[in-house]
């Protein structure tokens, strides 16, 4: 934290924490996947699938904070997700993706087209190979769920709102014979469905 007054708001074990990561913090997200700690256990930390962060079930509200730790996030192989430092390794929960797209911005049009996405972490992340979309189906709606990758592999949850906005760029291009409909950004076409389902829905 910055000082003395803005450290009464910190659990004092979320301080411990919060001074382990600040040794390994370079700014910007940190190297993480280079580093091979020893793991020290899991941590009572939590991120929802609306984005927010708990910590002893309670909401981190300092986004700053919430930033420093994000910096840090890891998701291993095993699907498992780590804060990780130079020193040491702990797991945390997440219910979805650690991440959250909030915004949505569209760069030319066509097949020019750029999507980009800020998180609510502040990453900005554009859409292409090595930061593709993906999507899945939602258990017990049917409906679709965006992903984008941010790095790693960490992802985000396109927000419901923004959800609609991409829609909207959608287009229908044939992959492997068959009409999907989908997105396209710098230069690929990423399907959503095909084209078919959409027009018995």
């Amino acid at each position: 934290m910055d000082n003395k007054t803005d450290r009464k708001d910190v659990p004092r074990g979320l301080a411990v924490i919060e001074a382990g990561v600040k040794r390994a913090e370079r700014g910007g997200p940190a190297p993480v996947d280079s580093w091979n700690p020893p793991f020290c256990g899991d941590l009572d930390m939590r991120i929802a699938a609306d984005g927010t962060w708990y910590y002893l079930g309670t909401p981190i509200g300092r986004k700053r904070l919430v930033k420093l730790f994000a910096s840090v996030l890891r998701r291993d192989a095993d699907g498992k997700y780590f804060l990780v430092t130079p020193v040491e390794k702990v797991g945390i929960t997440v219910d979805d993706a650690p991440f959250l797209a909030v915004a949505m911005g569209v760069e030319n049009a066509g097949p020019d087209q750029v999507i980009a996405f800020r998180t609510n972490v502040d990453d900005e992340v554009r859409v292409d190979d090595g930061h593709p979309l993906r999507f899945e189906m939602e258990e017990g709606t049917g409906g679709l769920k965006p992903y984008a990758l941010v790095r790693g592999r960490l992802e985000a949850l396109v927000a419901r709102a923004i959800y609609y906005d991409l829609v909207a760029l959608g287009v229908i291009e044939t992959v492997e014979g068959t009409p999907y409909f989908g997105v396209r950004s710098a230069g690929r076409f990423y399907p959503m469905a095909p084209a078919a389902a959409l027009m018995e829905a």
